[in-house]
């Protein structure tokens, strides 16, 4: 090997080791924006109300 090949090697070593660090910025951003999203909509559902009256509901049933 010469030290041109040798040179031209360790540039496209950096450049691809630069290319992967790139994508997982990108993926882990992506993952960051998707957690955030998720939340809101876990956010935005409204508290269950309870329509039943207050003697329904407590117990269960085992021996059906």
């Amino acid at each position: 090997m010469d030290i041109g090949s040798i040179a031209s090697l360790a540039t496209n070593m950096a450049q691809e080791r630069t290319q992967q660090e790139v994508s997982m910025a990108v993926l882990k951003k992506a993952l960051d924006t998707e957690a955030s999203n998720a939340m809101a909509l876990i956010d935005a559902i409204p508290p269950a109300q309870s329509n039943l009256p207050a003697n329904l509901g407590q117990n269960i049933n085992v021996t059906a």
